[in-house]
């Protein structure tokens, strides 16, 4: 799956409505009367710039994780990534988002959509792991 890098994110000071309850999918219910507090997007999902960046996701194999195309993804640079962990690297200087994987010394790129196999990191290749993917935001609608 490409991955298009959007930039990094600077610290926000808008907090947002928070409201206490969940949001039915039938019938509406009086949300104001569930207002407990206000949150901001930088303390739910744990940004903390400049360590933190925005990318973009194309195309579908990484579906079965929740990341569909055009999703927007919260890229943590900085830390080394662990088995299982989502990341996005860059493979012959190519940018990519997949599933961090190893077996015993071989690396390997996962995708989450059975179409596409495995890939495993050749000895000639290059691999550079720009970061990991701890939250994505869907997009909904044509946006």
């Amino acid at each position: 799956m490409p991955v298009y890098i959007l930039g990094p994110t600077t610290p926000s000071t808008i907090a947002l409505p928070f409201f206490s309850f969940v949001v039915p999918a039938g019938f509406p219910s009086p949300a104001q009367d569930h207002l407990e507090d206000s949150i901001s997007l930088d303390e739910l999902m744990n940004i903390r710039a400049p360590h933190t960046y925005l990318a973009r996701a194309g195309g579908d194999s990484m579906i079965h994780v929740g990341i569909f195309d055009r999703d927007i993804l919260v890229v943590e640079r900085g830390r080394d990534a662990e088995k299982g962990e989502v990341i996005i690297a860059a493979l012959n200087n190519e940018p990519l988002v997949k599933i961090f994987d190893r077996d015993g010394g071989q690396v390997i790129l996962r995708s989450a959509n059975p179409k596409y196999p495995p890939r495993y990191l050749l000895e000639s290749e290059e691999l550079y792991v720009w970061g990991v993917v701890p939250y994505s935001i869907r997009i909904h609608g044509k946006y």
